[in-house]
C-alpha cells in the first residue's frame, strides 16, 4: 500500500477509501485491465494526494509512463464522448475502439494539443491510414497550425489529408536535399485528399525552386549581472503617522524561486521586482509569467532554469519580428507567426529574463565573509 504522506499539499484532498486506494495500486501492479483504465487509476491516485514517484514505488509505473497513459486517456474519454453527445457514430466503428483500448496511449498523447472537435478528426485520420506515433505528432502539430491561418492555402482543402500535404509542399520548398525533399513530396501525395493538392505537390518534382526558411525571431533574452540590479520586494505599511497594529498587521515577506517572487497572505497575488529597463518603463500593462527555458518555441541552451516572460498586454497589434501570447484551448501560449493570424493576440513578450546567478546564496548573505 502506497504510504499516506502526512505534509501533503494535497492531503485533504485524499480518499478516504482505503479499500479504493488498494484496488487501484493492485489494477496497475498486475496491469489489469488496458491502459485506458490505467490512466483513469493513475489520475485518481494523484488526485487523492500520492505523487508520482510513490505510485511508481507502489506500481511500478515509472513517471513518464503515468503522465503518458493519464493524457492519453482523457484524451481517449473526449473522442468517445464528442460523438456520444452528438449521438454520431465514430468514422471506422469498431475499428477505433480496438486500435486503441489495448495499445495506442502513446499516440493519443501527441493529441493532446488539438481541440477535441480536431482531436476527432485526427484520430480517424488516423486509424484510417494506420498511422504511427511519428506520423501522429506530425498530424497534430499540421492541424493545430493550419487552424492560425487566415485563409486556406491555394490548392488545398482543410480535411486532414489537405493539412498534411500542405505541411509537407511548405517543408520540402524549403528543403534542399533532394532525398529529404523527395521523401516529404511522397507522404504529401500519399496522405493527400484532394487532386489539386497532388498536383501542387507534382509540380516540385520539376520546379527545384527552393523558398528559404525564415528564421525565427529571436528571443529578447536578457540576464541580470550585477548585485546592483537584483531587486527586494517589500510591503508598504502605509504614510506616517500610524498605529503599532498597522505594522503588526503586515504579514511576513518571504521571497521564494531564484527571482525573488513575493507571495503574501490575506489575499490572492504575488509580486516580483524587475529593473527599471525602458523596455519595462514603457509597457502601458506589463505582467509578469514564468516558464523554464527550456519550453521556450527557442530553448535557451544549457542547464534547465525559470525564466519571467514579460509581457505587455497592451501591446495586440502583430508584428512579424515579435513572440506573441495567445489562447489555446483555455491556455495561454506563446507563439510567432509569419503572418497576421486569424486568432486574438493577447499581448507582446518584451523580454524573456533570467535570473541572475549567484555562486552562493548563503555566502552572499553574510557580510562577515565579505569583510575577511
Amino acid at each position: 500500500m502506497i504510504e499516506t504522506p502526512e505534509n501533503s499539499p494535497n492531503s485533504q484532498e485524499k480518499s478516504t477509501n482505503p479499500v479504493e486506494i488498494e484496488n487501484l495500486i493492485g489494477l496497475l501492479r498486475r496491469k489489469e485491465s488496458n491502459w485506458v483504465e490505467w490512466g483513469q487509476a493513475c489520475a485518481k491516485l494523484q488526485k487523492a494526494g500520492y505523487t508520482s514517484q510513490q505510485i511508481f514505488e507502489a506500481t511500478g509505473f515509472e513517471p513518464v509512463q503515468q503522465n503518458q497513459v493519464i493524457v492519453g486517456s482523457q484524451v481517449y474519454t473526449s473522442i468517445v464522448n464528442a460523438k456520444t453527445e452528438k449521438n454520431v457514430e465514430l468514422q471506422s466503428g469498431t475499428d477505433f475502439l480496438s486500435r486503441f483500448e489495448r495499445s495506442g496511449s502513446d499516440i493519443l498523447y501527441e493529441l493532446r494539443i488539438l481541440t477535441q472537435e480536431q482531436r476527432v478528426i485526427a484520430t480517424e485520420f488516423i486509424v484510417e491510414h494506420n498511422l504511427d506515433v511519428d506520423d501522429a505528432k506530425d498530424l497534430a502539430k499540421a492541424i493545430k497550425e493550419f487552424a492560425r491561418m487566415r485563409t486556406i492555402p491555394e490548392g488545398f482543402s482543410d480535411r486532414p489529408g489537405d493539412i498534411v500535404a500542405y505541411q509537407c509542399w511548405k517543408l520540402a520548398r524549403q528543403q534542399n536535399d533532394l532525398q529529404q525533399r523527395s521523401r516529404l513530396i511522397a507522404k504529401g501525395l500519399k496522405l493527400a485528399n484532394s487532386q489539386t493538392a497532388r498536383k501542387q505537390l507534382e509540380q516540385l518534382l520539376t520546379d527545384f525552386t527552393i523558398v528559404s526558411q525564415r528564421p525565427a525571431p529571436r528571443l529578447p533574452i536578457y540576464r541580470m549581472e550585477s548585485e546592483e540590479e537584483l531587486p527586494r520586494v517589500l510591503p508598504v505599511v502605509g504614510k506616517l503617522p500610524l498605529n503599532t497594529e498597522d505594522l503588526k498587521a503586515v504579514p511576513i515577506v518571504e521571497e521564494v524561486g531564484s527571482h525573488g517572487i513575493v507571495k503574501f497572505s490575506g489575499g490572492t497575488g504575488a509580486w516580483v521586482g524587475i529593473p527599471g529597463w525602458r523596455v519595462v518603463m514603457q509597457a502601458e500593462d506589463p505582467v509578469a509569467v514564468i516558464e523554464n527555458s527550456d519550453r521556450l518555441p527557442t530553448p535557451i541552451p544549457g542547464a534547465t532554469e525559470e525564466v519571467l516572460l514579460i509581457i505587455d498586454r497592451s501591446q495586440r497589434e502583430w508584428h512579424e519580428d515579435g513572440y506573441f501570447i495567445i489562447d489555446q484551448a483555455g491556455k495561454i501560449e506563446m507563439q510567432c507567426f509569419d503572418e497576421l493570424p486569424n486568432i486574438p493576440l493577447l499581448g507582446r513578450v518584451l523580454l524573456v529574463l533570467r535570473p541572475k546567478k549567484i555562486l552562493d546564496q548563503e555566502f552572499v548573505k553574510d557580510l562577515l565573509q565579505f569583510e575577511e
